[in-house]
């Protein structure tokens, strides 16, 4: 994890604001960012970083949200291939695996 997420996260945990670590831990083909690339998601929906934007980042933010909900980590598989990406002007028509983990945020 970088400083400025690492930082993000710290910060957010202090205040008591829950937030998810979303990882990209797998690709397949052409995606907008390699494996390792990090963001957080507050539970506000706010982000810090980016794992490539656009539809493919609007929907791990939102399934991170739903992973705030339920508490349990997961991996989301994201299909960008072409049929997908060319409906949403994208590039980039590969596979993502995201490993995504809430993350502290409850004050004691």
């Amino acid at each position: 994890m970088d400083r400025e997420l690492i930082a993000g996260a710290i910060k957010m945990m202090e205040q008591g604001e829950p937030c998810a670590l979303a990882t990209i831990v797998q690709v397949k083909g052409s995606a907008p960012r390699e494996a390792g690339t990090q963001m957080l998601v507050a539970a506000g929906g706010r982000t810090l970083g980016t794992i490539g934007g656009g539809c493919a980042e609007a929907a791990i933010r939102q399934r991170a949200l739903l992973v705030l909900e339920k508490g349990q980590p997961e991996v989301y598989h994201l299909d960008l291939t072409a049929d997908t990406a060319a409906e949403e002007g994208m590039v980039c028509g590969g596979i993502m695996d995201v490993f995504i983990e809430p993350l502290g945020g409850q004050k004691e």
